[in-house]
């Protein structure tokens, strides 16, 4: 049986796969898989491991002529047309879990980054630009006491939380439902999306993109926020309508911002690059070592699970069989 992977993933998932037998066919260099190629490659496998940058539509799916799993190599499915994959009883699995700590790990480091001025201290320093110690050089923000906002509370926010309580903040999320476990031990409270939006100094999203979050931050509610808050998007780019957020940079209705995703990945709005008051990093929350190896490996072995008749671990659909 063959296996086709769209790209070189950390902790060698093909060895696991060749070891058991299977045919494992790479996509290899630094561009990204063409759709042709993706269609001729995929064609006659068995199972697709795919990333979050590959789109996976109703076209693709339906050109697979043997496959049983599409591994997708991240939290998000989004990029999968999970219906027509039902309807031709593909399973799709996701690798959740995983990255839940290190992207945790980054809203922190970015929050920490807006809040404090970092990026802007570091250029200066490297624009040899630093004359001495002023009073009101560079201020920034505390974070004790601010009250955080986290729109969504799964995994990756309760992570968030459980870090932002560490540094004395108070915790607010909105949610589809009530997070007991945070609401018990981070003290935080529920509450509606408009509410979040007018009490938080601090905003940070971790909601997976559908046809509900898409612009869940826009121009119609923006304006709801504080004068000095500070917005935290690790999620997907689509949940924030970027020019709304670009104009309120640009004329100071908000403190700052810091962003791991984009709308229109892997182009920038050139805007955010004209602006000292944004963080802006290449989609990295889940860039560890450890994390990125892990989630090859979960993929791999939902592959695994599936073409041997078994159960997947993660699957995020169900097939009649």
């Amino acid at each position: 049986m063959k296996v086709f992977i769209t790209k070189e993933l950390p902790g060698n998932p093909e060895k696991m796969l060749r070891k058991n037998g299977f045919k494992v066919t790479i996509h290899k260099g630094n561009r990204p898989v063409s759709r042709r190629e993706l269609i001729k490659e995929s064609a006659d496998a068995d199972a697709l491991i795919c990333l979050l940058t590959d789109k996976i539509d109703r076209e693709i799916i339906a050109g697979l002529k043997k496959c049983r799993v599409i591994a997708n190599v991240a939290v998000g499915f989004n990029n999968i047309d999970i219906g027509a994959a039902t309807e031709k009883n593909i399973i799709v699995t996701n690798t959740p879990d995983i990255l839940t700590d290190a992207t945790a790990d980054l809203t922190m480091a970015l929050l920490l980054a807006a809040a404090r001025r970092i990026p802007e201290g570091e250029r200066m320093m490297r624009a040899n630009a630093f004359k001495g110690w002023k009073p009101d050089l560079l201020l920034g923000v505390e974070l004790k006491n601010k009250i955080l906002g986290i729109a969504g509370a799964g995994r990756i926010g309760s992570a968030v939380a459980q870090r932002a309580k560490a540094f004395g903040m108070k915790i607010i999320y909105t949610d589809h439902k009530q997070n007991p476990v945070i609401d018990i031990e981070e003290g935080a409270e529920m509450v509606p999306l408009n509410t979040l939006l007018k009490k938080s100094d601090i905003i940070s999203f971790h909601l997976p993109l559908n046809q509900t979050t898409r612009h869940i931050l826009n121009c119609a509610n923006i304006k709801h926020l504080k004068r000095n808050a500070i917005i935290i998007n690790t999620s997907r780019g689509e949940i924030i309508e970027e020019e709304c957020l670009i104009k309120a940079l640009k004329e100071k209705k908000i403190l700052a911002a810091g962003l791991d995703v984009y709308e229109n990945e892997p182009e920038i709005n050139k805007e955010f690059l004209k602006l000292e008051n944004v963080v802006l990093l290449p989609h990295i929350g889940s860039a560890t070592r450890e994390t990125r190896a892990n989630m090859a490996s979960l993929a791999a072995v939902n592959v695994l699970n599936i073409l041997k008749g078994k159960e997947a671990q993660t699957p995020v659909n169900r097939i009649n069989n």
